[in-house]
């Protein structure tokens, strides 16, 4: 008999937010969850000690920081026998009735096969973190409505393109079928990768705004333009098109890529990062050849046809340059 759900988070440097997460989890509503945490190379003994005031927390360390994406998938080994797995940021922290809002929908809806939760900023309860992902035509990606007001009257879940995993919810089938995250792109855009595959495989995503979380949100990178951001996140983004734009999409939208990655070399150079943006485009076009024979088996394997993927991306003649999708790590 399977279990129900699995929860996974990476810790790096991040311990007290992590104990505040943790204490969401465990006031969660009519489902009891195991938690696996992994103390992705932070080197803080205080990370285990919190983890141990839960029974139902498993913790494993790493000894080097391997990436938000390959730490993930680590600890997605342990999850054997689960039904669905939820990634959970150690800046995010749960209503009590997250899970099962999650739950309850995903039961509702067995069309879908991952769910997108309404992130609320920490800090300001009345602003709005994210509904989900948004996939722009370009290649370009953003969290739906970031840094706009909480719409209050949008009450009834609907599809987006993809879910933010500060706090998500996926099939583990579908998961697993895909091949977890790409460790190659270590952090930041990494999860708008994974619903691109999953999309690709014929799997939707369905935003539930009444499972809310409040996040923190670049909590241990510092600023979501410093330099680090900056190169992993435009990186992957060139990458994520290269191996998921589908057949003659991939073809009639590349002007429209390039023009995108030219706005923002010039954007950060006039910033003051030239060097970051130009090594973040360089190292990309580095590993086209890497990424192309992924893109083979993922093109290989795709079952959702050319029309359904260009009917979810958003197809704005100016897409939210502000909002460039950041991974929150």
């Amino acid at each position: 008999m399977k279990k129900k759900v699995a929860i996974l988070i990476v810790n790096w440097k991040s311990s007290d937010m992590l104990l505040r997460c943790l204490e969401c989890i465990v006031r969660q509503k009519s489902v009891a969850p195991d938690i696996f945490v992994l103390d992705n190379g932070s080197n803080d003994p205080i990370a285990e000690s919190y983890c141990s005031r839960f029974p139902a927390v498993q913790f494993s360390k790493s000894e080097i920081n391997i990436g938000f994406a390959a730490g993930n998938n680590l600890l997605f080994q342990k999850t054997k026998g689960y039904e669905w797995i939820a990634l959970v940021n150690p800046d995010a922290f749960l209503e009590p009735d997250w899970l099962s809002k999650m739950i309850s929908a995903a039961n509702s809806h067995p069309e879908y096969s991952f769910f997108a939760s309404r992130l609320i900023q920490s800090a300001n309860h009345e602003i709005l973190d994210g509904d989900g992902d948004t996939m722009h035509l370009s290649g370009w990606a953003w969290r739906k409505g970031n840094c706009e007001p909480v719409p209050n009257d949008v009450l009834e879940p609907y599809e987006v393109f993809s879910a933010c995993a500060a706090a998500a919810l996926y099939q583990r089938n579908v998961f697993e079928s895909v091949g977890g995250f790409d460790e190659d792109f270590f952090c930041y855009f990494e999860d708008v990768d994974l619903g691109f595959r999953m999309r690709l495989a014929g799997h939707r995503c369905l935003f539930v705004p009444a499972a809310v979380a409040y996040h923190v949100g670049a909590a241990t990178t510092g600023d979501r333009h410093g330099d680090f951001a900056v190169y992993h996140g435009h990186r992957n983004m060139l990458w994520t098109y290269v191996k998921n734009m589908p057949g003659v999409l991939f073809w009639l939208l590349l002007p429209a890529h390039i023009v995108v990655n030219i706005v923002t070399i010039v954007w950060f150079s006039l910033r003051g990062q030239a060097k970051v943006i130009l090594r973040a485009k360089w190292d990309a076009l580095c590993g086209i050849s890497r990424m192309w024979k992924k893109r083979s088996d993922i093109q290989g394997k795709r079952i959702a046809s050319v029309g359904e993927i260009w009917k979810i991306l958003d197809k704005s003649f100016f897409p939210r340059l502000s909002q460039f999708r950041w991974r929150s790590y």
